[in-house]
């Protein structure tokens, strides 16, 4: 996710900017950019890449300013260019923002019909441009920011300067985080703490819908109808590397439990529960078109291989087209039948995957369609596809996948959705039904992460020295069974097979004994019946059972050995909610086991060659 930093005190801002940026690397980005005082007038400056390229920009020049913002973008909207990158500016007016603003697009052609002239492709000059215009109607810089924020959906967090106003920085947030760091007569916002600890310690955390003024003589803060907030200040004793993590002690720890907001980022702005409706203009397909799709055929690997192994059943399900799933590196080393009226859909979290880009342009070269989910805007796969979906998870530094695995269920589900409708396999009160559970996801994923953690935990004491796992599953579970044991592989190094939960008389049955644990996921769905005799069977052989269930199940609690509840939900979201014990099952045992968690041996986050 972006980084925001901003400063206003007795120091030169410039370098606090560039420290502060620095320090906000470790979130990920494409671009960076700083806005401060020159000659009495504001002077912008933004690179594409690293931030060396800024600093190479700004090097050996004596540039010095009391007050600043700066920013390090994770692209959104927009390709990732100079244009696009923060801050953005209006007039004598300039904006840095994390987040999204839904109704950017109906705002920008009003501002346009007011003779507004936009640069970027962003949503976020549309808020400079509308704090101009309301500066326009009088009031000061406070006053136009509140103005302007009022009228904005979405989420943000935003740090605002102006010309007329040297003294004065504006802070907001509405569903991001934003803090304020309480320094000596100076000031700082961020988005994160990491680079503030240098500075101060004393902290203000901003609520949703809270504004604050920070001059050299103070911080204010109120609501945006402008009702003054008292606010408690904090004393942050992390170290500003603990603080990176966010206070954990692992990235992968710290992004497992983002899987709520990446979640709701996710779907953010793409559906409307009250009309039963899916927005996905991004994938460029008409309903025309849509109708005209005969198959669908997913691609991917590693991880978003087992994505797309439940996209398939998503998209059987809920969209009626038929699903083929293949591992990309495997595609083109074969005759795939695909045509003019297949779909493709590429899942890469980093959109830069070797096998994965080779497997797409194949299907290009055959007539199909493409369609990419990925999480890096204006990566390759992106720019190769002719629809994509972006997932919002933000950037994922763990090299083994947690939260963008969670995102793609949700693209996938959007998608599934969004066919079914246009092709008349669901109606619009089905779909409603759908997103009303999709939308109790994120608070139930919240649940979860706090009822497991201490259960797990203790589990891992008791596994972490096994050398062989087994993990089982059907119907929507069985991918995730898969997910489960590739966790585990990845960060502890111990062997662990996933399997299809009905094909343990075919064989893996033979490895069960008093020293295999047995993970079986068993949530309440159509397969659950099933699921149990096979939990009979691994007990009748002495294996450990560990069941992941629905809540309320008090018939498998007598059954195994070890037992974790999952809030209720829908078979087609179910996968959403079972992996999340099964990541936190992993990172524990390996923690245990001394491994490197957010880079274990002889893996890469993306493998960009073959």
């Amino acid at each position: 996710m972006c980084g925001i930093i901003g400063y206003i005190g007795g120091q030169n801002a410039v370098p606090i900017l560039i420290d502060g940026l620095r320090r906000l690397e470790y979130r990920g980005y494409d671009s960076a950019g700083i806005a401060f005082f020159k000659d009495g007038a504001l002077d912008v400056r933004r690179s594409v890449g690293k931030l060396k390229n800024l600093e190479a920009s700004i090097q050996g020049q004596l540039l010095y300013s009391n007050i600043g913002i700066g920013h390090t973008r994770w692209a959104t909207h927009g390709r990732p260019c100079e244009e696009n990158a923060h801050p953005h500016r209006s007039g004598k007016f300039v904006v840095v923002h994390n987040g999204i603003i839904e109704n950017y697009v109906p705002l920008k052609e009003k501002l346009k019909g007011l003779g507004h002239v936009f640069k970027s492709e962003t949503d976020t000059e549309v808020i400079a441009h509308l704090i101009e215009e309301h500066a326009k109607k009088g009031g000061n810089l406070a006053a136009a920011t509140r103005k302007a924020l009022m009228e904005l959906k979405g989420a943000y967090a935003v740090g605002v300067i102006g010309e007329d106003e040297p003294d004065t920085l504006v802070a907001a947030r509405a569903g991001c985080p934003l803090v304020i760091g309480m320094g000596r007569q100076e000031y700082f916002i961020a988005s994160d703490l990491p680079p503030i600890l240098n500075y101060t310690n004393p902290i203000i955390f901003l609520d949703d819908f809270e504004m604050a003024v920070l001059s050299r003589d103070g911080v204010a803060v109120t609501d945006l109808k402008g009702k003054p907030r008292e606010k408690e200040i904090s004393t942050v004793l992390w170290n500003p590397v603990m603080a990176e993590k966010g206070g954990y002690k692992h990235f992968m720890l710290k992004e497992i439990y983002e899987q709520p907001r990446a979640i709701t980022d996710t779907f953010r702005g793409r559906i409307s529960p009250e009309t039963g409706s899916v927005y996905l203009g991004e994938i460029g397909l008409s309903e025309a078109e849509t109708r005209k799709v005969k198959k669908v055929t997913l691609v991917a690997c590693g991880t978003s291989w087992h994505a797309c192994l439940i996209g398939k059943a998503m998209l059987e399900e809920l969209a009626g087209i038929p699903c083929e799933v293949d591992i990309a590196s495997e595609f083109r080393y074969r005759r795939p039948i695909i045509d003019k009226n297949t779909l493709l859909i590429a899942i890469t979290q980093s959109g830069e995957t070797a096998d994965t880009l080779a497997a797409m342009r194949e299907a290009r070269a055959r007539g199909a369609r493409t369609i990419a989910i990925c999480n890096a805007v204006g990566s390759t796969a992106a720019r190769e596809a002719q629809g994509v979906v972006y997932t919002h998870a933000g950037p994922e530094i763990g090299v083994a996948s947690t939260k963008a695995f969670t995102s793609q269920l949700v693209a996938l589900f959007l998608i599934a959705l969004h066919l079914g409708r246009s092709r008349g396999n669901l109606d619009s009160g089905q779909v409603k039904g759908y997103l009303d559970e999709l939308v109790k996801i994120p608070a139930k994923a919240e649940k979860l992460l706090l009822d497991t953690e201490d259960g797990i935990k203790k589990l891992a004491k008791d596994f972490f020295r096994h050398t062989d796992f087994l993990y089982l599953g059907r119907g929507y579970s069985y991918p995730v069974a898969l997910e489960g044991a590739l966790k585990l592989k990845e960060i502890s190094y111990i062997h662990a097979e996933g399997y299809p939960a009905g094909e343990m008389k075919h064989g893996p049955i033979a490895l069960v004994d008093e020293k295999m644990p047995v993970v079986v996921l068993a949530p309440k769905d159509p397969v659950y019946e099933k699921v149990s005799s096979n939990i009979e069977e691994v007990r009748s052989r002495g294996g450990k059972v560990i069941a992941i269930v629905t809540e309320g199940d008090k018939r498998l609690k007598a059954k195994a050995d070890y037992l974790f509840s999952l809030p209720e939900t829908i078979p087609c979201l179910s996968p959403i909610l079972t992996t999340i014990p099964l990541q936190l099952l992993a990172y524990h045992i390996a923690v245990l086991r001394g491994s490197d968690v957010d880079q274990p041996r002889n893996l890469a986050k993306s493998v960009t060659v073959e």
